[in-house]
């Protein structure tokens, strides 16, 4: 237990302190997440809201599992992770087009199953 909780602290460093995105964009994605879950859960209620994140957040975990694992903690490039090293230290420096269709379809599977389940 001891080991996943010093992995998720790690993470939350790394999503806290990357620079792959000005922060501006992590803001506006958080607003954009929170006012589409808003949204969703007005069109089509509280159920298939639940049904929706759970779906979209599982499937997120994986994206992000995959990630953490391919790229060695951030530490390698894979697909569009770029890593850089700068003064001996390597530093991720890139992240684009696979990783953001990953969420999109997770957010289209995750639709189609709250949409068909609730």
């Amino acid at each position: 237990m001891p080991d996943l909780l010093r992995a998720v602290k790690d993470d939350v460093r790394f999503v806290r302190s990357h620079t792959l995105q000005p922060k501006w964009y992590k803001y506006g994605k958080i607003l954009l997440l929170v006012g589409g879950l808003a949204a969703y859960g007005w069109l089509f209620g509280v159920r298939k809201l639940a049904v929706f994140f759970a779906v979209f957040m599982i499937l997120s975990l994986g994206v992000h599992l995959l990630y953490r694992t391919k790229t060695n903690k951030y530490t390698r490039s894979w697909l569009d992770l770029v890593v850089a090293e700068a003064d001996g230290v390597r530093k991720p420096t890139r992240i684009g087009a696979w990783y953001y269709t990953f969420v999109v379809c997770n957010a289209l599977l995750a639709l189609a199953v709250s949409q068909l389940l609730a």
